[in-house]
């Protein structure tokens, strides 16, 4: 690797670490909002209130060391970070993990797109790994796009990819829109 590519992912790193302390600081424990903190809330407003900590963040985000960085309308950022931990017996990060990245970035992408009291469920979803994903990359982003958001089903793609520009996997999802009432389950 050249000393200007060495430079340059030092420089993204050291970017995107001070992106993930500024969302850090914001974000409130993880946990599950009420339907009635939520159901007069768009898809977009729901995630600008658990930026600013309103409410509570999300579960599997702690358990996976992965946090929202940016989000607008059809489009979704995830940073997460490949520890040790995650890997499996080769010592590369285990593909669950990285379809982990992959599913909340389309799937929230799509669900930017929707308005209040309507939710999604993902009913396919296809991953690619381009190639081996290391503890040693240090932070990964998983960026989500819509493809199209119609009223019954939305279609993103996303990649995975290192502060060193590098494409570790790329991802396409169907989800499926629920009706109103459906948004909570019931």
């Amino acid at each position: 690797m050249s000393t200007h590519a060495h430079h340059d992912t030092a420089a993204t790193l050291a970017c995107w670490e001070a992106d993930e302390a500024r969302v850090r600081a914001a974000l409130a424990p993880p946990g599950i909002a009420r339907p009635e903190q939520i159901a007069h809330l768009s898809g977009l407003e729901w995630f600008a209130a658990i930026g600013r900590g309103e409410l509570p963040s999300v579960p599997i985000g702690a358990a996976m060391d992965f946090v929202p960085i940016a989000f607008e309308h059809g489009r979704f950022v995830f940073q997460g970070r490949p520890h040790a931990r995650f890997a499996n017996p080769m010592g590369t990060v285990h593909g669950g993990w990285i379809a982990t990245l992959l599913d909340s970035c389309v799937g929230c992408a799509v669900h930017t797109t929707l308005p209040a009291g309507r939710a999604y469920t993902t009913a396919e979803l296809k991953i690619s790994y381009i190639r081996a994903l290391t503890p040693q990359v240090g932070l990964v982003r998983a960026e989500g796009r819509v493809i199209n958001a119609g009223r019954q089903v939305g279609f993103a793609e996303g990649r995975l990819v290192g502060a060193d520009g590098k494409l570790y996997a790329h991802a396409t999802t169907t989800c499926v829109v629920l009706a109103p009432g459906k948004a909570s389950g019931n």
